[in-house]
């Protein structure tokens, strides 16, 4: 038997290539991936096409008075008997394509974006929405975040349209001058962790570190991890924060205090204490100075309010629930805000 040399033995090979050749291999593999999903979307933006042509066509029919309820139903019998295996022309599908071109058709702002998504999720917003602002705010929501059908039908459970339009009065100046509306909300539903209401501040960090995907989620999807507990010294004393993320949009560290009581101004210091910690010793150069949120089981608004007029750090107040809004209430809310902003601006 051939005694292999040290050369020999350290040759790459199929199975263990050189470090340098591996990291090759992975480019050729992320242009496979980056090829597939170019593949797909253009397959998903030739079917959208196709069924906005047949709404249209069924809409024009019916509208000239050509054609009734049963000619459609025909239509997709016909459809079956001509394509047999063709598969989303059922004649309560046609009629969706019909709904879909009649709901899109007058909105030059909306109709190219629903191209952009998947024929699922059109049809989840359609409905589902109630406005044609509403349905701008998911049409943009699924394309930016990529939502799943289900994860999209969760973000219509817990009203996001809703509270993100009723967020942002809970900011810093400092908040408000660089990041969008809609990065952060006055508060945010953990309705997945299933907490007791009794509660700690360890359980709370504890559930969102074990459902951090769904905690990502109600995030958006621009926040990454950093870490838990993430460890801070200052002098010869050690400092934890809760969580630790990066916001890749804003390009700076974002620290989550959580509280599993209402808010207290006393708090702030805490945040602002780590949020200085973290632009001296963390922050690197390029980046943006760090943001804070303070994620609490409640809050006074008045009292809110009062704590961060004068904060000099990019922080914010939130709190959340651990159960799903009540719609009703936030829809009321939301109109009455709508009412309000018209009155200011009139």
């Amino acid at each position: 038997m051939k005694t292999l040399t040290s050369g020999e033995r350290n040759k790459p090979t199929m199975n263990n290539p050189a470090p340098n050749t591996e990291k090759q291999f992975e480019e050729v593999i992320a242009l496979i991936e980056k090829s597939k999903q170019r593949a797909i979307y253009a397959v998903n933006k030739e079917m959208i096409e196709l069924y906005w042509a047949v709404g249209a066509f069924i809409s024009k029919q019916i509208s000239s008075g050509e054609w009734g309820r049963s000619i459609v139903t025909n239509l997709s019998k016909f459809i079956a008997q001509k394509t047999p295996g063709l598969t989303g022309f059922s004649d309560k599908n046609l009629w969706r394509m019909r709904q879909f071109y009649e709901t899109y058709v007058h909105s030059e702002k909306l109709s190219p974006l629903v191209r952009e998504i998947s024929w699922t999720n059109n049809l989840v917003i359609i409905g589902r929405a109630k406005s044609e602002e509403e349905r701008a705010f998911y049409l943009g929501q699924c394309i930016k975040e990529g939502f799943s059908k289900r994860e999209l039908e969760r973000q219509f459970e817990t009203s996001l349209f809703e509270r993100t339009k009723l967020s942002g009065q809970n900011l810093s100046p400092l908040v408000r001058d660089f990041a969008p509306a809609e990065v952060f909300r006055d508060s945010y539903v953990l309705e997945f962790l299933n907490l007791s209401p009794e509660h700690s501040e360890k359980d709370l960090r504890k559930g969102l570190v074990q459902h951090l995907k769904a905690f990502i989620l109600e995030l958006g999807k621009d926040f990454s991890f950093v870490g838990e507990e993430y460890r801070l010294q200052v002098g010869n004393s050690d400092f934890f924060i809760d969580l630790l993320f990066f916001h890749r949009e804003l390009q700076c560290l974002v620290a989550f205090e959580l509280k599993a009581e209402r808010f207290r101004p006393e708090h702030m210091g805490q945040l602002n204490f780590y949020l200085e910690a973290l632009d001296r010793d963390v922050k690197k150069a390029h980046e943006n100075p760090s943001i804070g949120i303070l994620l609490c089981k409640g809050k006074d608004e008045e009292v809110v309010e009062y704590a961060l007029n004068r904060s000099l750090s990019p922080a914010l107040v939130a709190d959340y629930q651990t159960k799903l809004p009540d719609k009703k209430l936030l829809q009321q809310k939301f109109h009455e805000l709508i009412i309000q902003t018209k009155s200011e601006n009139d």
